[in-house]
C-alpha cells in the first residue's frame, strides 16, 4: 500500500506530456504515479482520493467523502461515487495498455448500493477484464476500508488508441 505521498499536479505543466506517457507501458506509467515520479491528476486532491495500489490489471484508490461532496439531502453525491469508480476502473485498463498507446473512458455505469457515511475511508478497486488493441473493459467496487462493506459497483468500456509517432 502507498503512504499517500504521491505528487499532485497543481498546474498543467506539472502533468506528464503525451510524449512521456507514450514512452512507457501503462503499467510503468501508473507505477510512476504511485511512486511520485509523475505527478497525479488534481481531481484526486479536489475529491479527497489517491492512488493506493497498482499491479497489472488491478488498481486501488483510497479516499473518504467530505461534507463538501454532499447533495441537497446531505448524502454523498453520486458524482463522487462515479468519479472514484471511473478512476479505478480506467486506471486498471491503463495497466494493460502497451507502450505507444493511450486510452480514455468511452462509457461507464455506476450502481450505488448504500450511502457512504461522511469521512468513512473507502477503497475503490478496479479490475481489468479485457484489454485489446482497441477496447478495454473493467469492473469496480467501492468497499469500506475497515469493514469491507460494499457501497457501489461499476463497469466501464475504454477506447485504446495507438498513437503514431513520426
Amino acid at each position: 500500500m502507498s503512504s499517500h505521498t504521491q505528487r499532485i499536479a497543481t498546474s498543467p505543466d506539472e502533468l506528464p506530456t503525451l510524449e512521456e506517457t507514450l514512452e512507457k507501458s501503462g503499467l510503468e506509467f501508473m507505477r510512476d504515479v504511485l511512486e511520485g515520479r509523475h505527478s497525479g491528476p488534481p481531481i484526486g486532491a479536489a475529491l479527497n482520493y489517491w492512488l493506493d495500489e497498482v499491479e497489472e490489471g488491478r488498481v486501488v484508490f483510497r479516499g473518504a467523502p467530505k461534507f463538501e461532496y454532499t447533495n441537497p439531502m446531505g448524502t454523498v453525491h453520486g458524482g463522487w461515487y462515479g468519479t472514484l469508480l471511473d478512476s479505478c476502473m480506467a486506471c486498471a485498463v491503463m495497466t494493460r495498455v502497451p507502450r505507444g498507446s493511450v486510452y480514455t473512458t468511452l462509457e461507464y455505469k455506476v450502481n450505488i448500493l448504500r450511502p457512504i457515511p461522511l469521512e468513512t475511508e473507502v477503497l475503490a478497486i478496479g479490475t481489468a477484464q479485457h484489454t485489446g488493441r482497441s477496447t478495454g473493459v473493467a469492473v469496480g467496487e467501492i468497499r469500506g476500508a475497515a469493514d469491507d462493506r460494499l457501497y457501489a459497483t461499476g463497469s466501464t468500456t475504454c477506447i485504446v488508441m495507438r498513437m503514431d509517432r513520426g
